[in-house]
């Protein structure tokens, strides 16, 4: 079974561990039947015998070994029980620290159209609960099958030993048993897979609710929140009752076939036993192991439930196991060397499924030039940008880097050689220091001060309470969007790489910061290809040329100058933005 293979390639490093775990269960299991084996030496010789009292004389030396060997035998199975839970533990502990690990580095080499396609909180609960139901199927419910299985074939086989036809009868309702329990099992798999699934979308829903709580609390949609988690909720706790409900519907079948044992025993065992068959020992023996047959009986329900449960979760936990991104990153070792900054777009088109989102766009972006791009919403000019570091690889055409096809660059190496300032600005849970210096952790304290200054962020940041050491919290909470996208700039030039990419982000400033960031931008000290996303015409003025969008097309290239001349789109935008600030000037003045 394929599961079963991939199980044990994970437990490379810890398979002679968890081997010595299955002999251990089954040693431990088999010397079951050794305390049961003494009992009825003790009671045919010293207790239901005709000559018990002057057995008790003669033999008293064996009756205390043998009362001995059932307290050492005992404490022998406590010692192998503890023995044997604790290989289990390592093994299972250090796989699943293993494969936690790889799961997060192969998380991490996926491309942006798997997140596109994968909910985090689908992701969240792979790597926490879905890894932890494995980590339990090896640790107990294996165990707990081994074990089961062991005690079952000793107490057999010793049964056997006494008596074949008794033990024959006692075995004539496994087969029934085994009926009900392979119906059970098949009813409730496709349960679980539903389960499990709903499971993740209660936890996309809690995800996205923490994360989005500042637009919740703006918008007063608390309530529509929890009853949307409600739903998820009630979804979920519906599924979770119906597959254990199920396990009711043949709970009583199993639970009657299991106990029908101790029935059997009486009638047919005590029968025996007064036909002299057996001995009352012999009996003993059988009382004492009956459990033996009965409880794995009986527990083959619970057994199912979490194998099934096991299936569910192993399952999901593959398809992130071998997901392979269409956008590789070999780690191949290459002289990283420091790019010219040249970009090309090359009759580029690309679609995100069936939807176009680009359509055959050329320009050509020289070394240290600085260009802005300007559109509409939706017009494609994240998507364009996202190319250059091959978030996405395009539809068709080429994408080139100093005159070379980005798809024919090691990855390490060409986003080595870009800083990017995101549209959706995301600052970790970190101190300012910290974020700043995330692209370049060596980075000095001074230099830290020095790119905050050039992005606008230095005044507000020593005025927050640890200055550079604040804590800004999950995503940035706690700052306002232009200080966000303030330090998101500095953090994208502390860098200094060759490409710089800005999406948007002085959208959020005043216009006296946005002119200070502008002349730090002109004013760099290290050359830089600068490619500029932004709506408004005092950004993208100064910029070496403009690159105008529209349904995925470009539609206009040029200087400030040009295209004014040419009275399209940029010319209406520029319009739009004077009137408004001659409209607030003139209406200011009347007051």
């Amino acid at each position: 079974m394929f599961e079963l293979k991939w199980l044990w390639k994970n437990l490379e490093g810890d398979r002679t561990r968890y081997i010595l775990a299955l002999c251990l269960s089954v040693v431990g299991s088999s010397l079951m039947i050794v305390n049961p084996y003494i009992g009825q030496r003790i009671v045919d010789t010293f207790i239901a015998n005709d000559n018990a009292l002057q057995n008790l004389t003669e033999e008293r030396g064996l009756l205390i070994m043998l009362c001995l060997g059932m307290i050492g035998f005992s404490l022998l199975r406590t010692g192998l029980a503890y023995l044997t839970t604790m290989q289990y533990e390592w093994s299972s502990q250090n796989m699943l620290y293993r494969v936690r690990v790889f799961l997060y580095n192969k998380i991490q080499e996926q491309d942006m159209n798997y997140y596109d396609h994968n909910r985090t909180g689908d992701l969240m609960t792979k790597m926490t609960g879905d890894l932890d139901m494995v980590r339990h199927s090896m640790a107990w419910i294996i165990k707990t099958i081994i074990e089961s299985l062991t005690i079952f074939l000793a107490a057999v086989i010793y049964f056997f030993t006494i008596d074949v036809e008794l033990t024959l009868w006692l075995l004539i309702l496994s087969p029934p048993i085994f009926v009900v329990a392979y119906i059970f099992a098949k009813r409730v798999r496709p349960m679980y897979v539903d389960l499990r699934e709903r499971l993740s979308q209660l936890n996309t829903t809690t995800q996205e609710n923490i994360s989005g709580n500042r637009v919740v609390k703006a918008f007063a949609r608390e309530e529509y929140e929890v009853e949307k988690f409600s739903d998820k909720n009630v979804n979920y706790s519906k599924a979770n009752k119906t597959a254990a409900l199920v396990w009711l519907d043949y709970f009583p079948y199993l639970e009657t076939f299991a106990q029908a044992f101790n029935v059997i025993l009486l009638l047919a065992g005590g029968l025996f036993v007064m036909n002299g068959r057996i001995t009352f020992g012999e009996f003993a023996a059988f009382s004492s192991l009956i459990w033996a047959i009965s409880n794995p009986m009986r527990n083959i329900g619970i057994i199912i439930n979490d194998i099934q449960r096991f299936f569910a979760s192993l399952t999901k936990i593959i398809e992130v196991y071998y997901a392979r991104p269409g956008i590789v990153n070999e780690h191949n070792m290459v002289d990283k060397r420091r790019y010219s900054g040249g970009i090309e777009f090359d009759h580029v088109s690309f679609k995100y499924g069936s939807v176009e989102v680009l359509h055959d766009v050329s320009f050509k972006i020289n070394p240290g030039e600085t260009v802005a791009i300007m559109g509409s919403t939706g017009s494609g000019k994240t998507t364009l940008v996202n190319l250059i570091p091959r978030f996405y690889d395009v539809s068709q055409g080429r994408v080139l880097v100093d005159g070379t096809d980005v798809r024919k660059l090691e990855l390490d190496e060409l986003r080595g050689n870009i800083g990017v300032a995101t549209q959706d600005v995301l600052l970790f849970s970190d101190t300012i220091d910290g974020n700043i210096a995330y692209g370049d952790p060596d980075l000095p304290e001074k230099d830290t001060i020095e790119y905050a200054q050039l992005a606008a962020a230095h005044d507000f940041i020593t005025k927050m309470p640890e200055g550079y050491d604040t804590i800004v919290g999950e995503r940035g909470v706690g700052l306002s969007g232009g200080q966000k996208q303030r330090i998101a700039l500095a953090r994208a030039m502390a860098v200094q790489r060759p490409i710089l990419i800005l999406d948007d982000t002085t959208s959020a400033v005043d216009l006296e910061t946005e002119e200070h960031i502008q002349k730090s931008l002109r004013e760099l000290e290290y050359p830089c290809t600068k490619i500029i996303i932004a709506q408004r015409v005092s950004t993208t003025a100064e910029a070496d040329r403009i690159l105008i969008l529209d349904e995925g097309r470009l539609i206009e290239e040029g200087t400030h100058a040009e295209l004014l001349a040419k009275r399209g789109y940029y010319y209406e935008v520029f319009m739009l933005q004077n009137e408004g600030i001659g409209r607030q000037v003139t209406e200011h003045g009347k007051e």
